[in-house]
């Protein structure tokens, strides 16, 4: 039970909305003895409240589960600021233009971290008409890939998504000042500044 509502975060928010322990139970339909011993940690609130507490506290259930009121602080939209989620059972892949609580398959993954290409990770690069001829120097057997590249400059993402096996090129439009990224399913994400 360690992602669950704590008896601190309902007092604390509840406190912030400037409501007293005999208020939140009315809105709630409990009794005010139910409100302190959830505040005193002498009891929890049954999952089926979690909903009507965190509307009376005016929360998210994920906020209230996590005691901490999200704000959204993306003053402007940047591509660049993006972030990268695979899901190691399914394979899915899950882009979020910034930091994200990103959950597949019942896991919470964490953001990937991409570095610099290594011998074994490079790019071939090459202009075609008006776009760019993306060739993946990697092995692309049923174990070791590439799952996907994705470019991004501050207003784009251009993704394509590879498959075991498969040949691993492809086609985009590359503009000065972007960044390619594509995931090894061995050795995580790599960058190259294009």
């Amino acid at each position: 039970m360690d992602l669950y509502v704590t008896g601190a975060a309902i007092r604390r928010l509840r406190e912030a909305r400037g409501l007293t322990q005999a208020q939140l139970a009315g809105l709630l339909d409990v009794s005010n003895k139910a409100v302190s011993k959830w505040e005193t940690a002498k009891g929890f609130p049954d999952i089926s409240l979690l909903e009507p507490l965190s509307a009376a506290l005016g929360v998210s259930v994920a906020e209230l589960l996590s005691g901490d009121k999200v704000t959204n602080r993306n003053r402007g939209a940047n591509m660049l600021r993006s972030r990268f989620y695979v899901c190691p059972l399914c394979g899915n892949v899950i882009h979020g233009t910034g930091q994200a609580l990103v959950s597949c398959c019942g896991i919470t993954l964490p953001p990937l971290e991409a570095e610099e290409p290594d011998q074994n990770h490079k790019l071939e690069i090459e202009p075609v008409e008006d776009e760019d001829f993306i060739r993946v120097l990697h092995p692309m057997t049923k174990d070791h890939y590439i799952s996907f590249l994705a470019y991004l400059t501050g207003d784009r993402c251009q993704m394509v998504r590879f498959y075991p096996e498969g040949n691993g090129e492809c086609r985009l439009r590359l503009t000065r000042g972007g960044t390619l990224y594509y995931y090894c399913n061995r050795h995580g994400l790599f960058r190259q500044k294009v």
